[in-house]
């Protein structure tokens, strides 16, 4: 016996005729009847009642319709229930970030998460964009932001926006002869400053490594190597060095005039930015919903001013 079994001795009940319930299944008579004849053997009971008038339920058919009715219901909604189409996200998710993208990323996608989102318990781990590449094939975290595509397998990669890198010196620097937020300085001239940049290895770093030996035919030596943005910056605030970030990171110290800085040209430096996910394991609803919410945050940071960038990819 099975749901196709119980499909036609619902419709005979309903029917009280195996001649209706033929015409509204599409089933020859006699195939209905002997799938009926063997109900009743597997079960070893009777279910219908036959005489000149139709059939009429057995006390034991009365008592399978009364089951079977539900069973086929249930049935019916188990490709909806799979799919999850109306059921709300839910579950823990772990979202991976670089400390510069948090700054002006989290707040707001834990605020919105909680409220689109109450069943999502969301997790944020902040590190480097390398440490995250390699926990997302560790499976340590589900989804995150990150900087550049490099070595991609296993790593579904899209593309949201991508920001400038500017050049930038205590506010009383100068570089030949380009004033502050006027001048442009080439891309050689400016790896031949007194640089305070990350060490090889990480992504800023690699990526300014990669320009120099295409666009000058060398790599450049650092004159001081700190893995981190906060310090960088008081260092180059003190007129002790140069440093080459992204706009967004020291937009703040521009603004109220402690740094200034410059365009980069010959060429010109973007760095891409993307959201990524594993590719080789499935991805929950609610990993999903996280995804799809960062993506729309990313793009909203970008439009409203907060973030100086170009959206890439489409919507």
């Amino acid at each position: 016996m099975d749901i196709r079994h119980l499909r036609y001795f619902v419709t005979i009940a309903e029917e009280g005729s195996l001649s209706k319930a033929s015409e509204r299944l599409h089933v020859a008579q006699p195939a209905l009847s002997q799938h009926v004849r063997n109900m009743e053997r597997d079960l070893r009971t009777e279910l219908l009642f036959r005489s000149s008038r139709g059939v009429q339920l057995t006390e034991a058919g009365a008592r399978l319709l009364q089951q079977a009715r539900p069973l086929i219901g249930q049935f019916d909604q188990l490709e909806e229930v799979v799919r999850a189409e109306d059921v709300e996200p839910a579950g823990e998710v772990r979202f991976g970030v670089p400390g510069t993208v948090s700054q002006v990323l989290s707040a707001r996608l834990i605020q919105e998460a909680a409220k689109r989102y109450p069943g999502i318990r969301l997790r944020i781990a902040e590190a480097m964009s390398g440490f995250i590449f390699d926990w997302l094939r560790e499976d340590k975290i589900d989804v995150a932001v990150l900087y550049r595509g490099v070595d991609s397998r296993g790593i579904r990669l899209k593309q949201v926006l991508s920001e400038e890198l500017l050049l930038f010196g205590h506010k009383e620097a100068s570089v030949g002869r380009a004033r502050p937020f006027q001048d442009a300085v080439d891309y050689a001239k400016a790896i031949s400053l007194p640089l305070a940049v990350p060490s090889r290895g990480h992504g800023l770093r690699d990526l300014l490594d990669e320009v120099a030996l295409q666009h000058c035919g060398r790599t450049f030596e650092a004159h001081t190597e700190i893995d981190s943005y906060a310090p960088i910056k008081t260092l180059v605030e003190q007129g002790l060095a140069f440093s080459i970030l992204p706009a967004m990171a020291i937009k703040q110290e521009c603004e109220q005039g402690r740094l200034v800085s410059w365009h980069i040209v010959k060429p010109e430096l973007r760095r891409k930015i993307f959201l990524s996910a594993p590719a080789d394991r499935p991805l929950s609803s609610a990993t999903l919903a996280i995804e799809k919410l960062c993506h729309e945050l990313l793009q909203q940071l970008v439009r409203e001013g907060t973030w100086e960038a170009r959206l890439e990819g489409g919507d």
